[in-house]
């Protein structure tokens, strides 16, 4: 008998599970397109829950799945939007779940100039339709505020620039939110500083910010898009101090231009906005000075000129009192006379009134009172009598309602319905554990079934030479002995220096492998 026999046709091809096949393309997939850059245009766009972001990417003939994890989607300079076209970096890899593969996208640009401008327009647009950009929302900027917030970059020549124009013009405080004016963290830090200033307590330690300036120098489209953000003209919307924007120079316009309350052309210009100069203030206040005290004396001397005109009009002081005193004269003389007859009529008053008090009438009222008290004193025992018997009766009727016997009952027939519940619960329990205990033994007979000794049961075996598997003619010629394990045990071929034999051994009864075992790759190769 040979040792192996030549496989039958058709018997020695593989066998693969689901899975093995999906990662083994998987594997393949991965190792070919490590890290790939991919232009088009961006489908479907989902965002769940998660955080994640799901897209597609196509061009005019096919389509391509694309993920973007959670934890680079919020790094992202470019958030996507269905209809951009990108180009996406990342790796192409499957999803066995679906059969599909797609690719994890590590980072995301628009694809030249004319998507930057043609997104640009597309927010411009959305922001536009919701009144952002209307002049009746924005607030005015005030005449000479005490703080002044300033967001930018504070190494740049910008803040310098300011701070030497507020301090020609009008020197004031200014306090500086430091930010990042270009590239993936220009946007959120921006964002935050805007919303930091908002949030201070007017009148505290740090004091909150009369007027805020969002700053930076010149540059190319890409330089400044930070600032054409949906995020930060949001947020410079809905900022409740006012704000002037001075982002690039006088022909770069962003996003933050047409939200802010002013657009300044340049950070300069920013600061001759924010505050007027001092000398020609104090030129003004020395102008209104002059003119108030001039108006002053000049109202001064009309009203002196008018107070002497109406003064030759009125009549002498004597002539004036004449009348007042005559009428007092003649008020004087009336009093006695008029004192006197009031007494005399409040008299005849007093006397009518004390004639109807006599004695008698008031014991008269005394008696009727008293004799109506006694009648409703006899009239009230009877009453209550009445009363307290009713209220026993229906209490009586209560009481025979409140039976011992009722109430047992009634307790009985509750611990009867609880005994049938419980009785209920017990048999559910019992039958969901037997559905368990039927489900391990199913899957436990799924396992015998998987095993590599349910293979060697029907007619296969595992080769192994000097303690490793054996998967080919060339190793078991080099091998000094062989081990075939058999459904019913293991048995022994050749011994020290069978290896050194020549030519081809001879043939075995035993069956070729379709495949090594799946789930004991440790046992050896199945034939």
């Amino acid at each position: 008998m040979d040792l192996i026999d030549d496989p039958a046709e058709g018997l020695n091809s593989p066998e693969f599970t689901v899975t093995e096949l999906s990662g083994a393309i998987k594997r393949v997939i991965e190792a070919e397109f490590g890290h790939v850059r991919i232009r088009g245009e961006v489908g479907r766009v989902s965002r769940p829950r998660s955080g994640h972001i799901y897209l597609d990417l196509k061009d005019d003939r096919s389509v391509i799945s694309g993920v973007i994890w959670k934890g680079v989607a919020g790094r992202l300079q470019t958030q996507p939007e269905e209809g951009m076209e990108v180009v996406a970096t990342g790796r192409i890899t499957t999803f066995g779940g679906q059969s599909k593969y797609q690719i994890v996208i590590e980072d995301i640009k628009p694809a030249g100039m004319g998507a930057l401008m043609a997104l640009l327009e597309k927010r411009k647009k959305a922001l536009e339709g919701e009144g952002l950009f209307d002049p009746a929302r924005k607030r005015a900027l005030p005449y000479l505020p005490d703080v002044i917030g300033v967001v930018t970059s504070p190494s740049g020549a910008v803040i310098r620039d300011i701070l030497h124009r507020l301090r020609d013009r009008f020197p004031r405080k200014v306090l500086i939110w430091p930010v990042a004016v270009q590239g993936e963290r220009c946007a959120p830090e921006v964002v935050r500083a805007i919303e930091g200033f908002n949030a201070m307590t007017p009148g505290g330690a740090l004091p909150r910010p009369d007027l805020l300036i969002v700053a930076r120098g010149g540059g190319s489209v890409e330089d400044l898009w930070g600032f054409n953000e949906e995020s930060v003209a949001r947020a410079a919307a809905a900022s409740q101090i006012p704000l002037i924007s001075a982002v690039g120079h006088e022909t770069d316009t962003t996003l933050i231009d047409f939200v802010s309350d002013k657009r300044a052309p340049t950070p300069t210009a920013a600061a001759e906005l924010a505050v007027p100069v001092r000398h020609e203030l104090l030129a003004w206040l020395d102008g209104q000075d002059a003119r108030m005290t001039r108006a002053l004396s000049q109202g001064l001397a009309r009203r002196d000129q008018r107070l002497r005109d109406v003064g030759r009009a009125l009549p002498r002081a004597d002539t004036l009192l004449d009348g007042p005193r005559q009428r007092l004269d003649r008020g004087a003389e009336r009093l006695g006379p008029a004192l006197i007859g009031g007494v005399q009529r409040r008299k005849v008053r007093l006397a009518d009134v004390a004639g109807s008090l006599r004695p008698a009438m008031l014991r008269r009222a005394v008696d009727a009172d008293r004799k109506r008290l006694r009648a409703l004193s006899d009239r009230l025992g009877p009453a209550l009598a009445r009363a307290v018997a009713v209220k026993r009766d229906r209490f009586a009727t209560r009481a025979r309602g409140f039976r011992p016997q009722a109430l047992a009952q009634d307790r009985e027939a509750k611990a009867d319905r609880f005994a049938d519940v419980i009785a209920r619960l017990s048999d559910a329990g019992q039958r969901q554990t037997r559905g368990w205990r039927q489900k391990i033994d199913a899957m436990d007979r799924l396992r015998e079934t998987l095993s590599y000794k349910a293979t060697l049961r029907r007619g296969y075996a595992v080769v192994r030479g000097d303690g490793a598997v054996v998967t080919g003619t060339e190793a078991a010629r080099k091998a000094r002995s062989l081990e075939i394990e058999f459904a019913d045990g293991r048995i022994t071929v050749g011994g020290p220096g069978a290896g050194g034999n020549s030519g081809t051994p001879p043939p075995s009864k035993a069956k070729s492998p379709a495949r090594p075992a799946a789930k004991a790759p440790d046992q050896g190769s199945l034939f």
